[in-house]
């Protein structure tokens, strides 16, 4: 953490190290907690006039942040740091919502856990209201373009991602953290967010392009094998999920569907799609599938289809019911 976090004072470090070991936070999100409260910190000795006016907000450092200056924060100067933001650094709603939520998880810990405070200025803020857009996804013949894109080397490896991904709906980090153990006869085993892992039955075409790819995989010598992991790099070690976004977007582009803001998350939207539109599958079961925490978050899916919207109409006992004239 000493590199990764370089220059962190040690009252954030400490709950830096809580979301990690505690709460099982991905190392991702925990780089995103400490981006955020470092520059909330270094506006907040900008604004006290703790730094020289002139000096680049980049330069600022808040190595020395402690305690007293921590719990000398009130609610108003957090609502005039998300002032700031959106005007100065022209953070969207997101972007301020993400901020807030470093800042709830930071002063929770600090009065809540830690008992090091008992005020906690973050605790009623509200959230910046958020534009709800509907998810991108590929259409089914886009998929199936996207499938007959693979070739090369390493095709078979490529497909099964590819099938994973777009009948599985998983996640870049839950692909990419895929073990041969977790391969059963019928089911995958999938470690999503806070290490909870879910089960995921497998179709025909995921069992398949798994059995072609351990053969292809057998039949294939590496430098140093990690016989753990089931996606393996050229060399035999375990993909990273920045090759495997490099892999998906070469065959993004030989598909023709390059500049159209499909990417690998994408892929995961596309999957959730094609379940809700072609396979009647419910709100609670996409829900299992994709390992959200709250059906809400599943919900936006429900609003794609007008199809179904219009055979739901069409299916009222009183659709085709008209009235003889009196």
């Amino acid at each position: 953490m000493a590199d990764t976090y370089f220059g962190c004072p040690a009252i954030i470090k400490e709950f830096l190290l809580y979301m990690e070991t505690i709460r099982n936070l991905s190392p991702r999100t925990i780089q995103g907690y400490w981006v955020d409260l470092r520059t909330f910190f270094r506006y907040i000795k900008l604004s006290r006039n703790l730094v020289p006016s002139d000096i680049n907000f980049e330069d600022i450092k808040v190595d020395d942040v402690d305690l007293s200056l921590v719990g000398s924060v009130t609610t108003m100067d957090i609502y005039e740091y998300l002032h700031y933001v959106m005007k100065d650094r022209d953070n969207s709603a997101s972007a301020r919502s993400r901020k807030i939520s470093a800042l709830r998880s930071f002063y929770k810990y600090l009065t809540v856990k830690a008992h090091k405070l008992d005020n906690d200025p973050a605790k009623d803020l509200e959230v910046p209201a958020l534009k709800k857009a509907l998810p991108k996804y590929l259409s089914l013949e886009q998929s199936i373009d996207l499938l007959n894109s693979v070739d090369g080397d390493f095709k078979e490896r490529d497909y099964c991602m590819l099938v994973l991904l777009l009948n599985c709906g998983m996640r870049l980090s839950e692909l990419v953290g895929i073990d041969i153990s977790d391969i059963h006869e019928e089911t995958i085993t999938i470690t999503g967010k806070g290490n909870k892992e879910r089960q995921v039955y497998l179709n025909n075409a995921c069992k398949k392009a798994i059995a072609r790819y351990f053969h292809a995989r057998n039949n294939r010598t590496y430098k140093n094998k990690d016989r753990n992991a089931l996606f393996l790099s050229r060399t035999g070690s375990r993909l990273t999920p920045r090759r495997v976004e490099q892999i998906i977007n070469s065959y993004i582009e030989k598909a023709g569907l390059a500049g159209l803001g499909f990417t690998v998350h994408k892929l995961r939207h596309t999957a959730a799609t094609l379940m809700y539109r072609y396979g009647n599958v419910d709100v609670l079961a996409l829900k299992e599938i994709l390992g959200h925490a709250h059906t809400s978050t599943t919900e936006i899916y429900t609003h794609l289809d007008d199809g179904r919207l219009r055979d739901a109409a069409d299916s009222s006992p009183l659709a085709d019911f008209e009235s003889s004239p009196s």
